[in-house]
């Protein structure tokens, strides 16, 4: 599939790589298919791009390479939706910010997929151990001109 992007031009996606989320994404919810992008070989961040809205994009990553003890509760009526029989035909993602001098994930909202059929959902957990700005990476200055 050619996907459309503001950052990368025209991309070809493989249809593996495209994500239905039947709600959206929480505040774009009229946005309903995404491509994963892997801009690198390292694979330690993903573009979450729309394919229907070109400026729309987010940065993505596995939430167990910085926070290995993360856990995201997925409720049965979520696993039903997402025609999940158990979490590991699964894969998280959180969406990354960079807020001040760091780059932070939103551990409160993750992304869950189910690898099988591609359907994808965010959810909101109310599992006060985990915050909406954990903090990842600290930026240098030199790393705070390019981000």
């Amino acid at each position: 599939m050619q996907v459309q992007t503001t950052r990368f031009g025209k991309v070809e996606v493989d249809d593996s790589r495209i994500l239905e989320f039947s709600s959206g994404l929480l505040g774009f919810s009229s946005y309903t298919q995404y491509a994963l992008l892997q801009p690198d070989d390292d694979g330690l961040f993903f573009w979450l791009q729309s394919t229907e809205a070109p400026e729309l994009a987010f940065v993505v990553t596995d939430p167990a390479t910085w926070v290995p003890e993360y856990q995201a509760t997925v409720r049965k009526e979520q696993m039903e939706d997402l025609a999940l029989e158990n979490l590991e035909t699964a894969q998280t993602f959180v969406i990354v910010n960079k807020y001040d001098q760091t780059l932070t994930v939103n551990l409160q909202g993750p992304i869950i997929v189910n690898l099988g059929n591609h359907q994808a959902m965010q959810l909101v957990l109310a599992d006060k151990r985990w915050t909406t700005r954990h903090e990842i990476v600290r930026l240098t200055a030199q790393e705070r001109l390019t981000a």
